[in-house]
C-alpha cells in the first residue's frame, strides 16, 4: 500500500487510478468474479465520466452530471444503483489513499420484485425423469433439486465436490461462497434420497465435482446456464434464471413453509440480516403466513358459515 502511495505523483488520470484500486483490491484477495465486476462497471461508467481527468480534478458536478445521463439513457434503476455502488467503493478507496477526497451517493433504486419460479413450474421441474434418461437429465434433475433444497448460487453449484456431501449426517459442504466463508447445510430427507441415486450414476473419486459435464469434468458458469436452460425448456417451463430457483427457495421458505428470518439468513450465506430483511419485506412474509385465519374477510366467511348452520 506504501508503494502505492509513493507513486501518487505518477498516477494522474481517473482511469489509471482505477487500475491501481483493483491491483489493491486484488491483493487484499477480492474475488476475480467481483474484480471483473468493478471492470465492467468502470467501462459502462466511463461512457458517461470522462475518466481521461486527472482524478484531482473530478467534482460533484461531474458525478451529478454522469447520473443524470444514465437516468436519461435506456439503463435501469437497478443498473444505476449497481454502477454507483462500485464507484462509492472506488471513491472511498481513493480517500484513504489521498487521491481524492471526493465520494458519492448510492443511488436508490425502487424495490423489485424477484423473479421466482411457479408452483406449477417447480411440480414440473422436480418430477424425476425416466430411469432410461441420459446422465445430463439425472444430473439437471438433481440439480434443480438442489437448489430447492439449499437456495444456494450457480457458483457455489458449481463447485461442490463429491467428498463436501455427507449422506449419514444429512448435511453438505459449501466452501465457495460469495463471502469466503464455509457454511454447512442440511440436507432434507427427499434431497438425501435424489443425492443417493445421482451419486451411484456419477461415480467419481471424492475430489471430482459433484455436478460435472458428462465427461466428468467442472460444468463451467456458461455450461450450467446452458444446462439448467435446456432441462427447464425440456420440462415445458420457459423461465430459465437459476438465480430465480434462489429467490423462489427463499419465498417459500418464509411465506410457504413458516420459515423465520435468521435462519434463512444462515441457509443462504448473507453475512448480515439486512439482505434477508430484504426477502422479508418483498414477499411480506409476516403478513402472508397463515393469512387464511387473520384474514377479516375469512372471519366474516366462517361466522357466516356457523350462522347458517344455526
Amino acid at each position: 500500500m506504501a508503494k502505492i502511495k509513493r507513486t501518487a505523483a505518477l498516477v494522474s488520470t481517473t482511469e489509471e487510478v482505477f487500475s491501481a484500486f483493483l491491483s489493491a483490491a486484488a491483493s487484499r484477495g477480492v474475488k476475480d468474479k467481483t474484480l471483473n465486476t468493478y471492470k465492467q462497471h468502470f467501462r459502462s461508467i466511463s461512457k458517461r465520466l470522462d475518466t481521461s481527468i486527472p482524478i484531482k480534478d473530478l467534482s460533484k458536478s461531474d458525478l451529478d452530471d454522469m447520473i443524470f445521463q444514465m437516468r436519461n439513457s435506456d439503463l435501469s434503476p437497478q443498473s444505476i444503483n449497481s454502477y454507483t455502488r462500485t464507484l462509492k467503493v472506488f471513491l472511498s478507496w481513493c480517500n484513504e489513499e489521498g487521491f481524492s477526497t471526493l465520494n458519492i451517493k448510492i443511488f436508490k433504486a425502487a424495490e423489485a420484485i424477484k423473479e421466482t419460479y411457479s408452483d406449477e413450474e417447480l411440480l414440473k421441474l422436480l418430477k424425476k425423469p425416466l430411469a432410461s434418461c441420459s446422465f445430463c437429465e439425472l444430473r439437471n434433475w438433481a440439480i434443480v433439486n438442489f437448489l430447492m433444497n439449499s437456495g444456494c448460487r450457480a457458483g457455489t453449484v458449481r463447485n461442490i465436490l463429491n467428498q463436501d456431501v455427507d449422506i449419514a449426517r444429512r448435511q453438505i459442504v459449501f466452501r465457495h461462497n460469495k463471502n469466503g466463508k464455509v457454511q454447512f447445510i442440511p440436507l432434507c430427507e427427499v434431497m438425501v434420497s435424489v443425492l443417493k441415486e445421482y451419486m451411484s450414476v456419477r461415480g467419481g473419486e471424492p475430489s471430482d465435482f459433484l455436478f460435472c459435464t458428462e465427461f466428468g469434468k467442472q460444468l463451467t458458469e456458461s455450461g450450467l446456464h446452458q444446462a439448467i436452460e435446456t432441462y427447464n425448456k425440456s420440462r415445458d417451463v420457459d423461465r430459465t434464471s437459476i438465480h430465480a430457483f434462489r429467490h423462489s427457495f427463499a419465498r417459500k421458505y418464509l411465506v410457504d413453509c413458516g420459515g423465520d428470518a435468521f435462519t434463512l439468513q444462515k441457509l443462504m450465506g448473507h453475512s448480515t440480516l439486512a439482505m434477508t430483511k430484504h426477502y422479508c419485506n418483498i414477499y411480506n412474509s409476516d403478513i402472508a403466513n397463515a393469512f387464511d385465519q387473520r384474514s377479516p374477510l375469512s372471519q366474516m366467511s366462517r361466522l357466516r358459515g356457523s350462522a347458517i348452520k344455526k
